[in-house]
């Protein structure tokens, strides 16, 4: 009797160490603590300058189901995606325990008071042009609603923020 009881203990606790390093190997990696923001933006600002692009940068964690659910939305929806690769340079900055990033957060004006995730678009130059609360893209119904992203997509490319465009 005491062998089927080791037995059976050896096998959950088997079971149980194969489960959790799986878990541990399906956790997202949208967002990296250790990344250099800062640094990533500054790329990013360059890129877009030399693409005729503006900067989007998705605030938020891997700990943040809306921020995996946005993220998943744009780029499963070619609509969305399209508009993202044509028109922005997308920067993930991190805010986690590990590093909530308050200094470029400071530098971008604050964005978290808003909740995560949260988008702000700079232009080509660094500028920041809009910060924009993600729940007023929701759709009501556990995500965010595709017709919403992309309007605010539409309203903040190169483009459409360009005074040439509305010249006659």
């Amino acid at each position: 009797m005491k062998i089927k009881q080791i037995i059976i203990a050896l096998l959950f606790t088997v079971s149980t160490t194969a489960l959790m390093a799986q878990a541990q190997a399906a956790k997202p990696t949208l967002y990296h603590p250790e990344a250099d923001a800062k640094k990533e933006i500054a790329n990013a600002v360059l890129q877009a300058k030399k693409e005729g692009k503006n900067v989007f940068i998705q605030v938020g964690g891997n700990w943040c189901v809306w921020c995996l659910r946005f993220n998943k939305l744009v780029t499963e929806t070619p609509e969305l995606t399209k508009l993202m690769d044509d028109n922005y340079v997308v920067v993930h900055v991190n805010y986690s325990k590990e590093n909530k990033n308050e200094d470029v957060l400071a530098s971008l004006g604050y964005p978290q008071r808003f909740g995560f995730p949260v988008f702000v678009i700079l232009d080509a130059h660094g500028k920041r042009l809009n910060t924009q609360n993600s729940a007023y893209l929701e759709d009501g119904k556990g995500g965010h609603s595709e017709k919403l992203v992309s309007e605010f997509l539409q309203s903040w490319t190169p483009k459409a923020i360009d005074p040439e465009t509305y010249v006659k």
